[in-house]
């Protein structure tokens, strides 16, 4: 017969707690103020921007190639706050921790109205727009996600009150449409309020960013969202 015998003391008897103080992670971003933001001391709506895969790395000026932070680059004007942070993974994912600690920082220091506070991105910032929003539920006023890949099988951690606009491309080979399509469909079974929104561009690959910063519906919708 085997016996099983349990013992209670010496080294192995319980957990013992320990830790590694890793310190916080550097984050480098750009950000644009809108015109009349220096004057008075309202708050102001602000858009978290995440980039794609190709703009990672450590040069800031890659993230002005494509969507929004382009369209500043080019003189366009919004009237609100954009921040732009850099993924410094070329060949990783969005940390969504130092993200959490940018925005705390960047509110903390910024005439932010907080209840506008809108979260978007591209492709491999698509994804990290979604996760984002998972992790912090009521921190969003509004989720425009473009041609991301998208963790489905989590919608039960989207809020069923977040405004959300999914757009993709209908000829997408590298992020198949389908997975926006996947999730527009959960959502929709979840009687989400207001109903999550989906734009697919016929004719459109991977470059679904390119109709759908330029739109400016996108924009007016963003900005009538509230927390």
């Amino acid at each position: 017969m085997l016996t099983l015998i349990l013992t209670c003391s010496g080294l192995f008897a319980q957990f013992q707690a320990g830790h590694l103080d890793l310190g916080l992670d550097t984050i480098h971003y750009l950000v644009n103020y809108p015109e009349g933001y220096g004057e008075g001391t309202a708050d102001w709506p602000l858009v978290l921007f995440l980039h794609g895969g190709g703009e990672s790395g450590n040069d800031l000026e890659l993230v002005k190639k494509n969507g929004l932070p382009m369209h500043i680059a080019a003189g366009q004007k919004f009237p609100f706050i954009t921040l732009t942070p850099q993924n410094k993974y070329t060949r990783g994912f969005w940390d969504l921790t130092a993200l959490g600690h940018l925005l705390d920082h960047f509110e903390a220091n910024n005439r932010v109205d907080l209840s506008r506070i809108y979260l978007t991105g591209l492709s491999r910032g698509g994804l990290g727009a979604w996760m984002l929003a998972m992790q912090h539920p009521n921190r969003f006023a509004a989720l425009l996600p473009v041609c991301g890949a998208v963790p489905a099988s989590y919608d039960i951690w989207i809020p069923e009150d977040l405004p959300i606009w999914i757009h993709h491309g209908a000829d997408d080979g590298l992020i198949h449409p389908s997975e926006s399509i996947n999730m527009i469909e959960n959502l929709r079974e979840k009687n989400m309020k207001p109903k999550p929104r989906l734009t697919v561009y016929e004719g459109i690959g991977h470059n679904a960013w390119e109709p759908a910063y330029a739109d400016p519906k996108v924009y007016e919708w963003l900005l009538a969202q509230r927390r």
